[in-house]
């Protein structure tokens, strides 16, 4: 069974059609979350932070500094994302090509495998009358490591406030905002890196991780109150202010472009996004 007849068969089959209608929207729905998070939790918190220490140390400068420290964040990324794909291009190329022959081999599935069938066909971005080249997508598991990280700096960032706070009432405040906050991100986290095909042992191992940065941020807070320093405090400024960059490229040039740029269900998929986008503004309007 080629891969128009894997697509045919899937369209045959409600099951299959209604399975990938919904983890579609799902994945729409953990963009808009991401949006939501960029745009009204990383970039204020981040702008409030270095704003308050260069004022803190009277730096006063036409130049826009806490703005540049975030273009820094993001050239970061693009550079290292450029040097992977360069490295992985040219070890393909010095290695045998990975061709499937249309006249010599034909692809078989059962219907236990319709899914995997589906997205060799769908990674198949060369495509010409004599072979079919496969893209082993090594960009989709970088991004996805990247997209982890910057996720996990943050959570480091929003542990902090909870370690400085003097009253228990104010820190069980925050930290049930955090708690409601952190759910959401998990779910939308954990989905993305099983779409990106990260193996199930790293997808766990990088969830273990993001879920105690939190609490690792709440003792470093906690020390923070006993040693303070103002060359401390600007240098975890201009560290979130990297990590807003790398969280701006991986929402607007990874997560939303591969969402919006399918051309089923235009409409729906935009409802999932706003849908994820109003949840958190929700959340954040709460909190």
């Amino acid at each position: 069974m080629n891969g128009t007849a894997v697509l045919a068969h899937m369209a045959s089959n409600p099951v299959l059609t209604c399975h990938r209608l919904f983890l579609s929207l799902c994945s729409c729905f953990a963009g808009g979350v991401f949006l939501a998070a960029c745009l009204l939790d990383v970039l204020p918190d981040y702008l409030s932070h270095i704003n308050e220490e260069l004022d803190k140390l009277q730096v006063n400068t036409i130049f826009p500094l806490p703005e540049f420290v975030m273009a820094v964040g993001f050239f970061l990324v693009l550079t290292l994302e450029r040097i992977v794909l360069e490295c992985h291009s040219s070890s393909l190329s010095a290695s045998t090509p990975l061709i499937v022959h249309r006249a010599r081999a034909a692809t078989h599935c059962s219907d236990d495998h319709v899914n995997q069938c589906v997205r060799i066909n769908c990674n198949s971005v060369e495509t010409t009358d004599d072979h079919v080249h496969i893209d082993v997508n090594a960009h989709s598991a970088f991004r996805s490591f990247i997209l982890f990280l910057s996720l996990s700096l943050h959570s480091l960032f929003e542990g902090l406030p909870i370690g400085l706070q003097q009253t228990e009432s104010k820190v069980l405040q925050i930290f049930a905002a955090i708690l409601i906050h952190k759910s959401i991100i998990v779910f939308s986290l954990a989905l993305k890196l099983v779409q990106s095909n990260v193996p199930r042992g790293r997808v766990m191992l990088y969830i273990i991780i993001f879920a105690i940065m939190s609490p690792l941020g709440i003792v470093i807070g906690i020390i923070i109150t006993q040693v303070k320093s103002a060359s401390n405090a600007l240098a975890q400024s201009i560290l979130e202010g990297i990590t807003a960059g790398t969280f701006i490229y991986i929402t607007f040039l990874e997560i939303l472009p591969h969402e919006l740029n399918s051309t089923d269900e235009r409409l729906l998929k935009l409802l999932g996004i706003i849908f994820g986008f109003s949840i958190m503004t929700m959340l954040s309007f709460i909190s």
